[in-house]
C-alpha cells in the first residue's frame, strides 16, 4: 500500500459536514473491493470513529451494515475484522460466480448497444495501460469495474446484484489468496475477448469463456490455509 488506509478513506470521503454511517459503508466497501484494506484487518470501533470524527454509535452502525453484506465478520466482544473466508468458502464463491457471471455474459451477448460497447473499451484500455505502467492500484480498479459494468447492465437485475456482491468477496479473497511475490492477479488479453464475445456472441460461448476467465484467475491464487498477519495499526502507522 503506497499510503496509509486513513489517507484514503479520508481522500474519498465528501468535504464539508459530518460523514454519515451509509457514506462509511462505501468507504470501507470501495477500500476492500480495490484491495487497498486487507482481509483480516482489525477495525476497531473507537478508531475507525477518531478517523471519521464521528461518534461510536455512527460507526457501530456502518460495521452492522458491512457484515451483513459479507465485508466484515463481527463476533461477541471480538473487535471487528475484514471478511477472511477459508479455502472452502473461497472455493465456492468462484463457483457461484462463475454461475451468475456467466449467465450474465449469456444474456447480454449479442445485445451490446454502442454506447455500452464504447464504456466497456475503455474501462478495459485503462486497465491494459495501468498494468503496463506498473499502477497495480489502478489496473484493480479497472478490472473491477468491468464487472461491475457487466452487472450493472444485467438484463436480469437479480442476478446483476447478485454478482456485484460475489464481485466484492470475490476481491476479498484474492486479496487473501494472492501468491507471494505474485505482481498481479491479471490475464492479459481476457477482458478484451470477452469484450468481442460480448458484443458478437454466441450466448453460450461467451458463458463458456467467462468460466474460463473465472477459472483461470482461481488458478492464480494460493488456496491454502494461511493467516493475514496485517493489523489496521500498521496500515495506520501505529495510530491504532
Amino acid at each position: 500500500m503506497n499510503k496509509p488506509w486513513q489517507e484514503t478513506m479520508l481522500a474519498d470521503a465528501p468535504s464539508g459536514g459530518r460523514i454519515s454511517d451509509p457514506q462509511i459503508v462505501a468507504m470501507i466497501r470501495r477500500a476492500v473491493l480495490t484491495q487497498r484494506l486487507p482481509p483480516g484487518t482489525r477495525l476497531p470501533e473507537v478508531t475507525l470513529g477518531e478517523i471519521f470524527g464521528v461518534s461510536r454509535s455512527v460507526v457501530r452502525k456502518a460495521l452492522t451494515r458491512l457484515a451483513s453484506d459479507h465485508v466484515i465478520v463481527q463476533q461477541p466482544n471480538q473487535v471487528a475484522r475484514v471478511s477472511a473466508p477459508d479455502v472452502a468458502e473461497t472455493r465456492e464463491i468462484f463457483a457461484a460466480r462463475r454461475l451468475v457471471e456467466g449467465e450474465v455474459a449469456g444474456l447480454l451477448a449479442g445485445r451490446l448497444e454502442e454506447a455500452q460497447r464504447q464504456a466497456l473499451a475503455e474501462i478495459i484500455a485503462r486497465e491494459h495501460e495501468a498494468h503496463q505502467r506498473g499502477d497495480e492500484a489502478e489496473r484493480v480498479e479497472c478490472s473491477q469495474a468491468v464487472h461491475h459494468y457487466l452487472a450493472e447492465q444485467s438484463p436480469n437485475r437479480v442476478l446483476g446484484a447478485m454478482l456485484a456482491d460475489l464481485i466484492l468477496r470475490t476481491s476479498i479473497v484474492i486479496a487473501l489468496y494472492k501468491r507471494s511475490g505474485m505482481e498481479a492477479c491479471y490475464l492479459d488479453h481476457d477482458h478484451a475477448d470477452l469484450l468481442t464475445l460480448l458484443e458478437h456472441g454466441p450466448a453460450d460461448e461467451a458463458r463458456r469463456r467467462m468460466h474460463d476467465h473465472l477459472s483461470a484467475l482461481e488458478a492464480l491464487l494460493d488456496l491454502r490455509p494461511q493467516e493475514s498477519r496485517i493489523d489496521l495499526a500498521a496500515i495506520l502507522g501505529g495510530a491504532a
